[in-house]
């Protein structure tokens, strides 16, 4: 008798019960396998042993947000460094206090590695189909070093994709209250809007191919979350079970992609030859364009496989179109939260800055919306969806010396920082865990005026921090921290603020009486996909 048909074999009780030995003999391995970490080191939640860590971090999915803030009040705001349950097959995650933020940045890669740490948690290896892909910083670099400096000539396509996709997503919305599920119209706004950065303009707006792409990040996080209640030790076989699903939606997006990256490719690299009917042609900004030129600009020939650069494209999907969902629901149920005043407010500086009809919005009337950036800056730190960020993964064998102690931190231990507790914290902000929309807007104002500012004032070292959406420091940095900052998040900023102003524009919102509450699952945010909120067209409306 075969394995197989010995294991067809058993009855349905008893298949089970072996599975569930199984699964608990690899979490046994997994413990095993742990690092260990010094016994005098302050813990939250964690208990030592292979019960305790059974227990603990069962706890975890539930408990998580509660160890953090207790471990910010006990530890944190004192300077001191402690562990916290990190899910089952992993180390405790070692949260480093604000003051550490500074020698961490400090830090090499070759040190601690920012990058590793964030393919762990998304077990890039497997989730993004070409592990190899994931491990070098050609696709970055090829942002990094196009984005920014193509921004100001992108925002007239931008607007105009904003214009296109908030349209069809609110058609239907007269000048009578409509009812509309308010994750469903960002997520139908979002994605043509980024990939009219990403795939580019000819294909944003195809159906098939925005609908496999959001797709795949869907399946991202569903393997993440799936894969955290798995042993690690089965993750090469069933973590390979669960990417099929991802390459199936790749594979659809790749036959939507594919023509516009041979077109692309072979205009590009006849240009890059000389061809005379090529020479007057401009090739469109958007990140095909950006990976053709780097890999032409580095003599990579093997960054110019159409199947390659697809597949490049595959985490800006999942890091661009998610997380920008998620912060616009979270920042349309702060503003209805809050009250009439402050949605007059955004509209009226909305209305003294836009251009005349038919004409783009400019990059200096966009950085002009200081009360609109104030806005979702404020609801950046208010609703933030992660307990903590800036993760980091210690890389060198003999361990990481924490500054100021002799705690030695392990090889493959993940270093955090806890982002709940510093923007909630009450000596950084006036009633921190309450919307204030004008919050930042105010401090800018503050400055210009040389009046001072009481938040500023109780912080000496903030006095002359930028305050913008996408700056960060040492207590504010939804985008990251130090070298590993997200790249985008200047097009994040000019893209909320044209979808903010479109919205506030030409429509309008009835407030909540009740802010919808959202549910945590370990150290991330569920928020309320189902809140629903009423809308109609104002009668200035163009569409």
């Amino acid at each position: 008798m075969t394995i197989i048909e010995s294991v067809l074999s058993l009855s349905w009780p008893r298949l089970i019960g072996y599975g569930v030995v199984f699964f608990l003999a690899g979490f046994i391995a997994d413990y095993m396998l742990l690092p260990p970490f010094p016994k005098d080191m302050p813990v939250v939640g964690y208990s030592r042993g292979l019960w305790g860590h059974v227990k603990s971090n069962i706890l975890y999915f539930f408990r998580q947000r509660d160890w953090i803030n207790e471990g910010y009040s006990k530890y944190s705001k004192k300077g001191v460094p402690f562990l916290v349950p990190a899910g089952l097959s992993r180390p405790p995650d070692v949260v480093l206090p604000r003051s550490m933020l500074s020698w961490l940045a400090e830090q090499p890669e070759s040190v601690v590695d920012g990058r590793a740490a964030h393919d762990d948690i998304i077990y890039g290896d497997y989730n993004f189909l070409d592990g190899s892909l994931i491990h070098d910083t050609f696709g970055v670099r090829a942002i990094q070093k196009s984005l920014n400096r193509s921004l100001p000539g992108l925002i007239p396509a931008i607007q105009e994709e904003v214009h296109t996709s908030i349209e069809d997503a609110l058609g239907h919305v007269g000048d009578e209250w409509t009812s509309v599920k308010l994750w469903d119209i960002w997520l139908a706004i979002v994605p043509p809007v980024t990939n009219c950065i990403l795939a580019g303009t000819d294909i944003c707006r195809d159906k098939e191919y925005l609908d496999s792409v959001v797709s795949f990040t869907h399946a991202v996080l569903r393997n993440c979350v799936l894969l955290r209640f798995c042993p690690a030790v089965f993750h090469p076989i069933v973590a390979k079970l669960l990417a099929l699903s991802n390459w199936r939606h790749w594979k659809r997006a790749h036959k939507r992609l594919l023509p516009v990256i041979e077109d692309r490719l072979a205009k590009m690299v006849g240009k890059a030859r000389g061809e005379a009917k090529l020479l007057d042609w401009e090739e469109p900004e958007d990140l095909v364009t950006w990976l053709i030129r780097l890999a032409l600009s580095e003599e990579r020939p093997d960054e110019l496989n159409p199947t390659t650069i697809s597949m490049r494209l595959l985490p800006l999907e999942f890091a661009s179109i998610d997380t920008t969902v998620l912060t616009g629901l979270l920042w349309t149920l702060d503003i209805l939260s809050s009250s009439q005043d402050v949605v007059d407010a955004l509209t009226d500086e909305l209305r003294a800055h836009q251009p005349e009809p038919g004409a783009p919005w400019s990059k200096e009337a966009l950085l002009a919306l200081v009360r609109v950036d104030s806005s979702m800056r404020e609801s950046q730190r208010l609703s933030n969806f992660h307990s903590t960020l800036i993760e980091r993964v210690v890389v060198p064998s003999s361990g990481l010396r924490l500054p100021g102690y002799d705690w030695v931190i392990p090889k493959g231990a993940h270093l955090t920082v806890n982002l709940n507790g510093l923007q909630h914290d009450e000596d950084l902000y006036e009633n921190p865990w309450s919307y204030d929309a004008l919050r930042f807007a105010r401090i800018r104002q503050g400055r210009q005026d040389h009046t001072g500012d009481a938040e500023a004032d109780a912080d000496p070292d903030r006095a002359n921090l930028p305050l913008g959406m996408v700056s960060m420091n040492n207590h504010h940095f939804p985008f990251g921290h130090g070298r590993f900052i997200c790249p985008g998040r200047f097009f994040v900023a000019h893209e909320f603020r044209l979808i903010a102003a479109h919205l506030l524009l030409n429509f309008e919102f009835k407030l909540l009486e009740k802010r919808p509450t959202s549910s945590w699952i370990g150290s991330g945010m569920i928020p309320p996909f189902s809140v629903q909120v009423e809308i109609r067209r104002k009668p200035s409306s163009t569409t």
